[in-house]
């Protein structure tokens, strides 16, 4: 989710009210990639018109001449007095300037606009870092101040006694228990069940005796009839072959070894190597 300006919201809601079919759906079409010069699959792009019963995308140069049309309706001028000249890139950089100045982090702008390193976003924003930071900064106050005042209060005694007691009680004999604070523990302390156990690699030992105990609990329960049990039991014999499984990749990725070689060093002059 991407959070806009009422304004574009309000543009973008027009566009898509205006493309939408009886049944309510945008017509699914084509578009050619003129930088990658492929053809992508039919989607519901928001820059489509109807030539007669068919629905085709715009091409680059449609939009840039409907954005020259524009300007010159507008008159609008730069800070000289020349007319304003857009390009259907600049909008990138205008997104990614209005979001990082309205506290969007600079690595979500990144993400959304698809490029492979930040500098590359910090590029595009028209602004300073140090802007940038301000702008977050005020983003995080805007947020706090929206929030409930006692998420931000300081904790009394007693909370911050119990918020390091509910680590230690996370500590079981196979391992360690990964359940959020203040959340009870689903499966009644079953621990061998729940997704959330981190098996401790050393304790592997008691979970293949805990395995075999419940083996022979479920021939005793299939043998005396006692059908009940016999669900129960194989629900916690199939969580202890997960942790044991969890227990072995977990050795297996610590016993690899990676071989990285010894450095050759005949290609190097030994006048390097010189005093």
């Amino acid at each position: 989710m991407l959070l806009v300006s009422p304004e574009l919201a309000d543009i973008l809601s027009a566009i898509i009210q205006r493309l939408r079919g009886p049944d309510g759906s945008i017509a699914l079409v084509v578009s050619y990639d003129i930088r990658e010069r492929i053809w992508n699959p039919p989607m519901p792009v928001l820059f489509q018109r109807g030539i007669g019963n068919e629905r085709r995308a715009f091409t680059p140069s449609a939009i840039r001449k409907l954005l020259i049309n524009a300007l010159t309706a507008t008159a609008l001028t730069d800070a000289v007095g020349n007319p304003l000249i857009f390009q259907a890139h600049d909008f990138r950089r205008i997104l990614a300037t209005d979001a990082i100045m309205n506290g969007l982090p600079p690595h979500i702008a990144q993400v959304i606009c698809g490029h492979k390193t930040i500098d590359t976003t910090m590029g595009y924003k028209a602004i300073y870092p140090a802007e940038t930071i301000e702008a977050h900064r005020a983003f995080i106050a805007r947020r706090r101040a929206t929030r409930p005042s006692e998420e931000y209060r300081t904790p009394t005694d007693t909370e911050w006694d119990a918020f390091l007691a509910h680590f230690e009680k996370r500590k079981v004999s196979v391992g360690t228990c990964a359940r959020a604070f203040a959340t009870p523990c689903v499966h009644e302390h079953a621990c061998v069940r729940c997704s959330l156990l981190r098996p401790d690699p050393t304790q592997r030992a008691r979970l293949e005796e805990i395995h075999d105990n419940l083996e022979a609990r479920i021939i005793e329960a299939k043998r005396e009839g006692w059908l009940g049990e016999v669900e129960g039991l194989q629900v916690s014999y199939s969580g202890v072959k997960d942790k044991l499984a969890q227990i072995d990749a977990t050795l297996q990725r610590t016993a690899t070894v990676t071989a990285l070689g010894m450095p050759d060093f005949s290609s190097v002059s030994g006048r390097a190597f010189a005093p």
